[in-house]
C-alpha cells in the first residue's frame, strides 16, 4: 500500500500552502507538559518561511510558556496548527520564548497583518518563536 506524503519544506512551502498560511485561522499550539502530556491550545499564528520561524504572542504567565521554558536551552518539541475543511497545515520545530522589545514587536506586526487587528498594550508579553524543522499539510 503506497502512503500518501504531505511533507513540504518549512522554508520553501508551495504556494497554496503559504496562501493559507496568510489567511486569517485560528490556530492550535501544542506543547508537552512536564509529565509528557500534550496541552493544546488555541492562538494565532503567524508563518516566516524566509526566517523558519511561527511566531505566536503571549503573556509570560501562560501555561504554554511555561511548558516551552521547562523545556530548557535546548528548546521545546512543538506543533502549531490550521485547519479549514479539506485544506490543514501543521508546523513542528523547537520553540524558544524571546522577550527583547524588537522581537515582541515584529511578532506584533505580523499577527496585526495576519488578523487584521493589533493587539492592545501587554507589558506582560513574550513571544514564542518556533524555528521550524518541519512542515506538513495541503493548502
Amino acid at each position: 500500500m503506497a502512503t500518501t506524503t504531505y511533507a513540504l519544506d518549512p522554508g520553501a512551502p508551495d504556494t497554496a500552502y503559504l496562501d493559507f498560511w496568510q489567511e486569517r485561522h485560528l490556530c492550535t499550539l501544542t506543547t508537552l507538559r512536564p509529565d509528557g502530556t500534550p496541552h493544546v491550545v488555541p492562538v494565532g499564528v503567524t508563518y516566516d518561511p524566509d526566517a523558519r520561524l511561527a511566531r505566536v504572542i503571549t503573556n509570560r504567565t501562560s501555561a504554554k510558556v511555561g511548558h516551552v521554558l521547562a523545556a530548557g536551552e535546548q528548546g521545546a518539541p512543538v506543533a502549531v496548527c490550521q485547519v479549514e475543511g479539506r485544506r490543514w497545515a501543521t508546523l513542528e520545530g523547537r520553540a524558544f520564548v524571546r522577550t527583547e522589545p524588537e522581537r515582541i514587536a515584529e511578532a506584533v506586526r505580523r499577527y496585526a497583518e495576519r488578523y487584521d487587528r493589533t493587539p492592545g498594550p501587554n507589558p506582560s508579553r513574550v513571544v514564542i518563536e518556533i524555528e521550524l524543522t518541519r512542515a506538513l499539510g495541503r493548502g
